[in-house]
């Protein structure tokens, strides 16, 4: 394993350390993630990863819609995860990939899967990737967190490409994400489940292409379909403004 700190990681570090100097106190609000941002010099979705990292570590609190509060120095923090057998800081913590930044890997390798699939998708694929479909439609009729479906509709399309290298890949981003402490503790910030109604209209997208076997059409659909998951948490977990509409990466042209 490297040595090698993740981005997210190393901004933490920074806010751990002006907090341990003082500049940030305990019970104080920090500034706004924007301005971090600038500050920094770094784009808004490291500075959230960076404070779902240290909320983690018990030394800030998300108020949704109130901002991000300092509840205790990093030394506190340690102390008190400790004494509470809670989440210590080990080198599997260290290795735990930032969720924005899981999903813009996800996104240029799932669009260029999706892409090659639709080439070499058969009758079974298809048959697997309608049973999937289902299974998110009964989650979501049941209000059910569940993601089998979710899953299971990107896993079919990298088995479709008949390598099992890129299946291989994709395996092991869901794998990672089901690991991530940092995954969790976003999506414990969600209450609202609307939008995995929308995310489900564009696997129906990615299908019909697939069905068509239209590359073109397919790596389109997916590469937007895991911009909108981006766009989407991003915004549903923004605890300065809940109304915030930015986006988390640039967005890429989708080219032929």
């Amino acid at each position: 394993m490297t040595n090698t700190k993740r981005l997210y990681q190393q901004i933490g570090q920074k806010l751990k350390d002006k907090i341990a100097a003082g500049d940030f106190k305990v019970g104080e609000k920090l500034p706004p993630e924007r301005e971090i941002a600038e500050q920094m010099e770094v784009s808004r979705s490291v500075i959230r990863e960076s404070l779902i990292m240290l909320e983690l570590q018990n030394i800030v609190k998300v108020r949704k819609g109130s901002g991000v509060f300092v509840i205790n120095t990093p030394d506190d923090a340690q102390k008190l995860m400790k004494e509470q057998q809670k989440l210590e800081i080990d080198a599997e913590d260290d290795d735990d990939v930032g969720p924005f930044e899981m999903l813009q890997a996800r996104q240029f390798l799932e669009s260029r899967i999706a892409e090659f699939a639709a080439a070499q998708v058969t009758k079974s694929d298809i048959s697997k990737l309608r049973e999937a479909l289902d299974m998110e439609r009964k989650h979501l009729d049941d209000n059910c967190l569940d993601y089998d479906g979710d899953e299971m509709f990107h896993i079919v399309i990298a088995e479709a490409t008949q390598n099992s290298v890129l299946c291989d890949m994709v395996k092991e981003l869901w794998v990672r994400r089901e690991k991530s402490s940092m995954w969790r503790q976003l999506h414990e910030r969600i209450s609202n489940q609307d939008y995995r109604r929308r995310w489900l209209a564009d696997h129906e997208k990615i299908y019909r292409a697939l069905v068509r076997k239209d590359p073109t059409a397919a790596r389109e659909a997916m590469w937007l379909h895991l911009e909108n998951v981006k766009q989407t948490l991003f915004d549903l977990s923004d605890v300065d403004d809940p109304k915030f509409d930015g986006f988390l990466f640039n967005s890429y042209p989708v080219t032929n």
